[in-house]
């Protein structure tokens, strides 16, 4: 199972999805063809109701955190409830562009 598959398994089993996006943006920095090491998921839930951002991101750092001692170099995380990803049509921002880790 690769990285992603374990990443998208993991979220849907322990998660009440509205919406689930996981996107391997390792391709975007300085790493060897075909890693698995950068992140970004895109998740709307209700178990998000009443939680803070910090609490979120806990969440889904607790339910990864072996990807993320191994692995998993960087997990760029958007976490709403369904009202906010309603009021934001739907669409996640953007990753930034890799500013380091010199050069391929």
């Amino acid at each position: 199972m690769t990285v992603q598959q374990g990443i998208i398994d993991k979220l849907n089993n322990n998660f009440e999805l509205a919406y689930l996006e996981v996107l391997n943006e390792s391709h975007m920095h300085n790493v060897p063809t075909n890693s698995e090491t950068h992140f970004k998921v895109t998740i709307v839930s209700s178990d998000f109701e009443g939680k803070r951002l910090i609490q979120r991101q806990r969440l889904v750092n607790q339910l990864l955190s072996e990807e993320l001692a191994g692995p998993v170099h960087a997990l760029a995380q958007h976490t709403y409830t369904l009202e906010e990803w309603n009021k934001k049509h739907g669409v996640s921002p953007d990753s930034p562009n890799c500013l380091g880790g010199g050069s391929k």
